[in-house]
């Protein structure tokens, strides 16, 4: 694997962990932040993105894309993606409506998280006490929280879990995402 596929990959899983939610395709404010220079298109991998409308027959139509983010910035304490919106507007037909290609900035949402809260292994026990005699083969307990929507329990824990763990500003994440896309354009 090559130096440029492997900071792909990289790219990739962080924006698949962020899970990247398209909010509109209006024009924003400029970035509170000093973003890098964008990299070259080809070398930075897009995500995709799909949708649907109510064409103008009432039928559901739909939207077939790719985000290319170009730099990331912090905005009111949030991680905001900027990038190439390109897709299809087809309707329920199947005739093409209309094709975009556009600049758009939406929020970097971290998608739903597992936090990892009990890992034990217990070794084999062999107990033989007055007669009575107990022997238990090795035992591997895991217990996962999930966070999300409605899981409160899970939400909670995976909160209480990670109360010492140092967590990145959004400036500073944001700095991070682009220096791999600043990465990725000179690989």
């Amino acid at each position: 694997m090559t130096h440029r596929q492997r900071l792909s990959m990289i790219v990739v899983m962080l924006l698949a962990a962020l899970g990247l939610a398209a909010t509109g395709t209006g024009a924003a404010a400029a970035p509170q932040t000093r973003t890098v220079a964008p990299p070259a298109a080809a070398a930075v991998p897009s995500a995709p993105i799909t949708g649907t409308f109510t064409d103008a027959a009432g039928g559901t139509g739909s939207f077939a894309g790719s985000f290319t983010p170009t730099a990331f910035a912090a905005r009111d304490g949030d991680v905001v993606a900027t990038g190439t919106l390109t897709g299809t507007l087809t309707d329920s037909t199947g005739a093409t409506v209309g094709t975009v290609e556009e600049t758009v900035t939406t929020p970097a949402a971290v998608a739903q998280a597992t936090c990892r809260i009990l890992d034990l292994t217990l070794g084999p026990l062999h107990l033989d006490l007055l007669g009575l005699v107990v022997d238990l083969n090795q035992v591997h307990l895991v217990i996962n929280a999930v966070s999300g929507a409605g899981n409160l329990v899970g939400n909670l824990l995976c909160a209480i879990a990670g109360l010492l763990d140092p967590f990145p500003s959004a400036d500073a994440l944001a700095a991070l995402l682009n220096l791999l896309l600043a990465l990725l354009g000179r690989a």
